[in-house]
């Protein structure tokens, strides 16, 4: 059989693969209830500064004390997924390693962070952060404020040590590896702000292809960087949530002139490496799909379920020809701890898929949440893997 790396690589280059693949992304908090229910651990020595997992805040958090640390084993090792993601997350605020503490309690605390905004977080458990407050409020504060310290190649803003720590077991297990990052979309929204944002989409235009325009091309020189200090991934991922339940956040006309224009630049830039490029949107991605293709993405992931027009069959069906798929299982199957419904979604998904002829990646529509019991979770493994031949 083939290995992950092999395999994938043929999914994701129209290649004839051998098996449907395999990957998923269970929260933190899932991880730390699966820990009761067997899940495997180990421990891991960390330095000061690197992360260690923490089980009372179900998630990695900066070492301060150096030393001997129990972790869960990670979910592509243990679940023998195929694809394992292995940074860079580099450092995108306008100022490097800034962040400033402006409220806590025991649930939550309100952190400020490079680019002037103000984020709401969980302490104990997954969740994407609550917006509270945004200083980049029009074009002259991004002028003025954090336009300037984008503009040159800073090495320190991507741990470099760290990446090669990665990356050698999951190469050495000849899985496919890939670095990842948000892109423009996901750093606006985390810098000016929704209302700002869209706002500006429709009065200040030319704000936003600056704000593109610079961010493409600090994303080009650092991400070279990276591969040349590194090593080369075999793919990339780019992490956009474009939508909501009931469609895109902006209109694909909007979105097609302001946005697209960038990925499809930054695609490119990663095609010159050879690299395919996989698009994570979570929410409704049915009416931009068209402009996902245009703009030369590999993959989709994780085509949302809930979501108004997600129908993964009929995206194999009109776009199998130019995208891999990874995901599109309904994560509410999982959660129902039902091992009738689990075994007849599972098959019906994975068959109706190849009689598609899509080419697959097994996941769900999002991600995995501490209302899949463990033991249920191997078992729509042990269903995939009766289905994952082609």
């Amino acid at each position: 059989m083939l290995a992950s790396r092999e395999n994938v690589d043929r999914l994701l280059r129209h290649g004839k693969a051998e098996r449907v693949a395999l990957m998923d992304s269970p929260w933190g908090d899932t991880l730390a209830a699966w820990i009761h229910q067997g899940y495997p651990t180990y421990k891991e020595y960390r330095e000061v500064g690197e992360d260690h997992w923490s089980e009372p805040d179900c998630r990695w958090i900066d070492t301060t004390v150096a030393g001997e640390y129990v972790e869960p084993v990670p979910p592509w090792e243990h679940f023998d997924y195929d694809m394992v993601g292995i940074g860079p997350w580099i450092d995108v605020m306008p100022w490097r390693d800034r962040e400033e503490l402006i409220s806590e309690t025991d649930e939550w605390d309100v952190k400020r962070n490079g680019a002037g905004a103000a984020l709401k977080y969980w302490k104990h458990k997954s969740g994407t952060p609550e917006h509270i407050d945004f200083l980049m409020t029009d074009r002259a504060v991004w002028e003025r404020d954090y336009r300037p310290p984008l503009l040159t190649l800073d090495p320190l803003r991507a741990d470099i040590r760290l990446m090669r720590k990665n990356i050698t077991p999951a190469v050495k297990a000849q899985k496919w590896v890939h670095y990842g990052h948000e892109f423009v979309w996901e750093l606006m929204r985390q810098s000016m702000g929704d209302v700002t944002l869209y706002q500006s989409l429709l009065l200040d235009p030319g704000w936003i292809h600056d704000y593109n325009r610079v961010y493409t091309d600090f994303y080009k020189r650092h991400f070279a960087y990276v591969i040349e200090q590194a090593g080369k991934p075999d793919g990339i991922w780019l992490y956009e949530d474009m939508g909501y339940k009931n469609g895109p956040f902006a209109s694909p006309k909007v979105l097609e002139q302001l946005i697209f224009p960038y990925y499809k630049e930054l695609v490119d830039f990663f095609h010159g490496y050879d690299l395919p490029v996989i698009l994570h949107s979570c929410g409704s991605t049915a009416a931009v799909l068209p402009l996902i293709v245009a703009a030369g993405f590999d993959g989709l992931n994780p085509m949302e379920r809930k979501a108004v027009g997600n129908d993964p069959f009929v995206f194999a069906e009109k776009f199998g020809d130019k995208l891999a798929f990874v995901g599109g299982l309904d994560a509410r199957v999982f959660e129902s701890n039902d091992r009738d419904l689990i075994r007849r979604e599972v098959t019906h998904y994975i068959e109706g898929m190849k009689a598609r002829g899509a080419r697959l990646v097994f996941a769900s529509d999002h991600s995995i949440s501490p209302n899949t019991r463990y033991s249920s979770y191997q078992y729509a493994l042990d269903v995939y893997r009766e289905h994952m031949m082609y």
